[in-house]
């Protein structure tokens, strides 16, 4: 690739994103265009941050061979990591690719992550509000989820989950009613948004065979030694996903079918959920690029750099 055309990329638009639900080959991708482009990957990932948590997040590290990768393996498992933390995070790491002279590429698949950095969302870390735990603890799951979904429409339904994740999502939807945010904090980027869909059957196909795989490689072992380490069960369930179902399979609450078949369900219901936020994204007036997902990893990044060229 010609150094000039770096140049001007980095000129044009100092921010690639490239987004899309599980399963849809996301960071394939972005490790392809950064080795063409001369760039560095961020994570937008919510669960990639926490280290030892493997498997069950598809970290899939040997994809990324020799592009740096920046906000995966930040913190450690059973800690809270928020959307504050990864605004933070996020322009530590940006800063310090372009302080290289490195182009930027942010890549994942948590809506609410890709589009704090997009739409410059201003973030404060919410203080945790006693009086109103207090008048929440005795309140059943099913009310605490109707008092969550009057605040916003639940398009995460791992913030119902559990009765704390629930409640934790009340307390910082009080907050900000209290205190609204607004954007003059974070600096707006410019960003091309790349989107990547897969059709709904295959996607399906792909999640069952990629589970399968990942407890072939030690999905269930990998929780059960994060328990081991004195983490206490509750917290990987928070987690949500393949850490709520096999956490509930090692300590003996479901079955091994009823972990497959619920997690399967779940995951598949995730990347609904995952579309239905980036569709949103489009409606709050983000433009996503949607590409070919037939199309091979060098076409797709053919059309990556012509949209660029575009800008």
């Amino acid at each position: 690739m010609s150094g000039f055309f770096v140049y001007l990329c980095k000129q044009m638009k100092r921010l690639v994103t490239i987004l899309g639900p599980t399963a849809c080959g996301k960071t394939p991708l972005a490790v392809a265009f950064a080795k063409e482009i001369d760039g560095e990957i961020i994570s937008a990932d919510s669960r990639q941050v926490y280290k030892r948590m493997d498997i069950g997040t598809g970290k899939d590290l040997a994809e990324y061979k020799d592009i740096p990768y920046y906000l995966i393996d930040i913190c450690e498992p059973g800690s809270k990591y928020t959307v504050y933390n990864y605004q933070h995070d996020f322009l530590e790491a940006y800063n310090q690719i372009c302080s290289k002279d490195k182009f930027p590429i942010m890549c994942g698949g948590s809506g609410l992550y890709l589009e704090s950095i997009l739409r410059a969302y201003r973030m404060s870390p919410v203080p945790i509000n006693d009086t109103l735990r207090k008048s929440l603890e005795g309140k059943s799951l099913d009310e605490l989820t109707k008092i969550l979904s009057s605040y916003r429409q639940l398009h995460n339904t791992t913030d119902t989950d559990t009765k704390k994740r629930a409640i934790r999502a009340i307390e910082i939807e009080t907050y900000y009613q209290q205190y609204p945010q607004d954007k003059t904090d974070f600096p707006q980027l410019d960003s091309l948004v790349i989107g990547l869909d897969v059709p709904r059957e295959i996607r399906r196909e792909k999640i069952t065979l990629r589970l399968k795989k990942r407890l072939e490689e030690g999905m269930v072992e990998e929780v059960q030694s994060l328990l081991h380490e004195g983490i206490p069960a509750e917290n990987l369930i928070y987690y949500g996903l393949e850490y709520k179902y096999v956490t509930e399979y090692v300590i003996g609450k479901i079955s091994y079918e009823e972990m497959f078949r619920n997690l399967e369900i779940a995951i598949h219901q995730f990347a609904k959920r995952q579309m239905t936020w980036f569709r949103g994204m489009e409606r709050r007036g983000i433009k996503i690029n949607w590409i070919d997902y037939f199309l091979s990893t060098d076409e797709k990044v053919s059309e990556i750099k012509s949209l660029l060229k575009e800008q």
